[in-house]
């Protein structure tokens, strides 16, 4: 497979919500992609969703929470945005801009930059604020990410 499919691969799975970056970067790394060209793709695919979580995804999923089909969904994905939204509230108080970036930057299940901007979304915060702390947070998580991918494939192949 050539380099550039693989970059675009890398793209797409940084948009998809639970895995983002966390997973783009890594997979990137062990296909032994540029890290340099690897990181901005990935990072502008994790970001690429956010205008459209904080503007839509609370209409729809609200709209959405009472179908036959999709209600059960939806209202897991609002219950899930409130819940990390009060988790938000409860530990921030005054700074909670910056615990939005370290709830989208700290790489561990159910945070990321959709979960993040939901919850924004859902405590009607600030739009430009709330970009920033999840675009600050996404190069966070990417560089954890990066860095403990670097060291497990380091560690690995020293054996």
């Amino acid at each position: 497979m050539s380099n550039y499919i693989e970059y675009i691969i890398c793209f797409f799975i940084s948009m998809v919500p639970l895995v983002e970056l966390r997973v783009a970067v890594p997979f990137g790394i062990a296909r032994g992609l540029d890290p340099r060209l690897l990181y901005p793709i990935c990072i502008i695919g994790n970001m690429l969703p956010v205008p459209v979580i904080f503007f839509f995804a609370r209409k729809v999923l609200e709209w959405g929470k009472d179908k036959k089909v999709i209600g059960k969904f939806f209202t897991f994905c609002l219950e899930k945005g409130h819940k990390g939204g009060v988790k938000l509230q409860e530990k921030a108080g005054r700074g909670l801009y910056f615990a939005l970036f370290l709830f989208v930057g700290i790489p561990v299940p159910g945070t990321g930059a959709w979960t993040g901007t939901l919850a924004a979304s859902l405590l009607d915060m600030n739009f430009k604020k709330s970009v920033v702390a999840v675009i600050a947070g996404v190069l966070l998580a990417g560089t954890i990410m990066g860095l403990a991918t670097f060291g497990v494939l380091g560690a690995a192949s020293f054996f």
